[in-house]
């Protein structure tokens, strides 16, 4: 009996400690279940982006562009942008730098107009864009750092298309739905800053502490299930006795 009493207070208590992110846990499951992840990422929204082929004969050697940008690259890589072709020169420190494959220089900037062009070239949809504005910080839900033009179109997603400044390239999109499934995917992973850390200590206890209601559940099922058939055996013997 000692043992069905203490199995029974733990359940009892663990489960209404940690019943609340339990919920969370089967809520957040169903809602990233329910929702197929390319909805999430925008694919649907997504035009695949076909660059035309590079004519490499007219274009200066990338030593020569190395020289008009002042970069000594240990890696470089050359390809076709919606603001034309461009090299992405690695310096041996510091951040890659992005030029123009003609001039050797970085792109000229871009206007509100020319980022919705490449916005809504990029986007699958009837809807027209309702915002084109340049963030000077990149938002924490776009997962970047540094500056990047967001163009919002007016459907009923609310999708948002960020777009490299130096390039008019779409670098990630973001919805509501987006949103709505990282809300979820926080509380599922109990990581309210950014849902990046998935092993830190208070999911491990949380888990350790559910992990007991289902063995302290066991225990009890275990003992009530003996009770019950030791109970219909003495039933039976008593009637077979009569």
């Amino acid at each position: 009996m000692k043992v069905l009493k203490l199995s029974t207070q733990l359940h009892k208590w663990v489960a209404l400690v940690v019943g609340l992110q339990i919920l969370f846990w089967v809520g957040g499951g169903l809602v990233m279940t329910a929702i197929p992840i390319e909805t999430v990422r925008g694919e649907h929204r997504a035009v695949e982006f076909k660059p035309e082929p590079l004519e490499l004969g007219g274009l200066p050697a990338l030593g020569e562009i190395a020289r008009r940008a002042g970069i000594a690259p240990v890696e470089a890589e050359l390809r076709a942008t919606p603001l034309g072709p461009a090299w992405t020169l690695q310096p041996e420190t510091g951040e890659p730098v992005v030029v123009s494959a003609v001039t050797g220089r970085p792109f000229g900037p871009m206007s509100a107009g020319e980022a919705s062009v490449f916005a809504k070239r990029a986007y699958k949809g009837e809807a027209g864009v309702s915002r084109a504005v340049l963030l000077n910080t990149a938002p924490e839900e776009t997962g970047r750092t540094g500056p990047l033009w967001r163009v919002d179109f007016a459907d009923r997603e609310k999708t948002a298309f960020y777009l490299s400044p130096a390039t008019g390239e779409v670098v990630t999109r973001r919805s509501g739905v987006w949103r709505f499934y990282d809300f979820f995917w926080r509380l599922h992973v109990m990581d309210w800053n950014d849902g990046e850390d998935f092993n830190h200590p208070l999911i491990i206890l949380t888990t350790a502490l559910t992990l007991s209601i289902v063995v302290s559940g066991f225990i009890l099922l275990w003992i009530r299930l003996s009770r019950d058939l030791k109970s219909a055996r003495a039933s039976r013997r008593a009637k077979s006795v009569q």
